[in-house]
């Protein structure tokens, strides 16, 4: 029955610090089951998004590195940044010449030649309204696809391509030369404005899905720059990236609901 015993029992009613208290040994899971017991136990566990159970459960899910430098800088809260890590690259949806580095946030593409090679997030989104953030580390290359797939999107392919667009279950944003990719084809270039300017390593954008409208967007450095894809199918999609530089280095990092303005 959770903690504080049999429903109905004594341990419904502890204080709001003792149930933060012992909240703060469990899990993900056990806790999402906890929320549903009751008003007061929602309330102890997502009134306070850095209370010390999301404190506790940070610290024994996320590495370190990640707590210690800027990686998570724009996602505020405890709750926020485990949230975070169990949106970040999947290390089982990845093509082989890639690995998720200790940190759990940043994807590392081995030197390969002739390999194209991408990487899905954990859960994908088929409603709701979802911003990440992606930022290049390491050189672009000829080809460096930020953009969404369909869990049937391949995610490694021979020679150097823009495997995130190539087919008709993904979507994409070469940042190399500013091309919008789907169904293999070049759906014009974007930012749609004279002069656009090129991506800068290191730089953040933030893309933006949205599954009531059937939308995806970009921002970069706080400025909107318009809506890239229209009429996106119904079906779960995942934030997901393709490189072709060896060593290259791109970090992920889920933000929630997307701020309006």
């Amino acid at each position: 029955a959770g903690p504080g015993g049999a429903a109905g029992g004594p341990g419904w009613r502890l204080p709001g610090r003792v149930l933060e208290l012992v909240f703060s040994y469990l899990e993900l899971r056990e806790l999402r089951s906890c929320a549903l017991v009751c008003k007061l136990w929602h309330r102890v566990l997502h009134g306070d998004e850095n209370s010390e159970v999301w404190r506790s459960l940070a610290a024994r899910c996320l590495a370190e590195e990640a707590l210690r430098t800027d990686i998570l800088c724009n996602v505020p809260t405890y709750k926020g940044k485990v949230r975070a890590f169990h949106h970040a690259f999947s290390t089982n949806d990845c093509s082989r010449n890639v690995y998720i580095k200790k940190n759990g946030f940043t994807l590392h593409r081995n030197p390969i030649a002739q390999s194209t090679d991408g990487a899905r997030t954990k859960i994908g989104f088929s409603e709701g309204r979802h911003a990440w953030e992606v930022w290049w580390e390491g050189p672009l290359g000829t080809v460096a696809v930020i953009g969404i797939a369909t869990k049937r999107a391949a995610m490694q392919c021979q020679g150097y391509v823009a495997l995130l667009g190539s087919d008709d279950q993904s979507w994409g944003w070469n940042l190399v030369d500013n091309n919008l990719l789907h169904n293999g084809e070049v759906n014009g270039s974007f930012p749609q404005c004279n002069n656009a300017p090129k991506y800068q390593i290191g730089e953040r954008i933030r893309v933006i899905l949205d599954m009531e409208d059937k939308t995806l967007a970009f921002e970069r450095g706080y400025e909107f720059l318009g809506v890239a894809f229209r009429g996106l199918p119904k079906v779960c999609l995942y934030p997901a990236v393709s490189a072709v530089y060896g060593n290259t280095e791109v970090t992920l990092v889920y933000l929630g609901k997307p701020l309006d303005g």
